[in-house]
């Protein structure tokens, strides 16, 4: 579910079909949920522009009219990011930074601060993988983010829990579902990746 490069398909041999799902259309629907005011994908580097895009254009085929922004990252030296500039506008908007995976969460805390700074009504986050490794579930509970959804491709873990309660976890369990079912059958897959479709997979 949502391969960190899409390039890892390729080390898998001829005789090992693999098919990369992605949990976007779920968490679609579960936005759609919000009542989201002049929503804007922020993506929170230049890196996951692509991502953030389908995830807008998911957006605009449930008839809301999402923008997009990305946050350029200065680093000072070697993983330490010095500063952050934003390419778009989130004045009074509700946003949504969306990536892959939430490691320690110091880049993508310092995005919603710095989302709060320029004036954004309402900061959410999505990433398909929740580690939450170290610091990250204090940097959530203390950061502007009002809440953070990650698929459940990794367990939360207790700790995490204790710490903040901004995280949600939805569940890719049907998604998967489909997908097993399509290959046994051996029916087509392309609807799984339908935007249409989450709403029957939000669980």
């Amino acid at each position: 579910v949502d391969l960190h490069c899409g390039q890892i398909q390729g080390f898998f041999g001829p005789r090992t079909p693999v098919d990369n799902l992605f949990a976007g259309p779920i968490a679609l629907s579960y936005f759609k949920l919000k009542n989201l005011q002049n929503p804007v994908i922020v993506s929170p580097d230049a890196g996951g522009v692509a991502r953030a895009k389908a995830f807008l254009e998911g957006l605009l085929a449930a008839g809301l009219h999402p923008s997009l922004a990305v946050i350029i990252k200065q680093r000072s030296r070697p993983g330490v990011v010095g500063s952050m500039n934003l390419v778009g506008s989130v004045e009074g908007c509700d946003t949504i930074i969306v990536d892959d995976m939430i490691d320690t969460a110091g880049t993508l805390t310092q995005a919603a601060n710095e989302l709060k700074n320029f004036g954004a009504e309402r900061v959410f986050a999505f990433a398909t993988h929740g580690l939450f490794n170290g610091p990250a579930a204090k940097r959530i509970q203390d950061c502007a983010l009002e809440e953070v959804v990650v698929a459940n491709t990794v367990p939360l873990r207790d700790e995490v829990k204790a710490q903040t309660s901004k995280i949600r976890v939805i569940s890719v369990g049907k998604l998967l579902d489909g997908a097993i079912r399509a290959i046994h059958q051996g029916e087509s897959m392309s609807a799984l990746f339908n935007n249409d479709l989450g709403g029957r997979l939000l669980a």
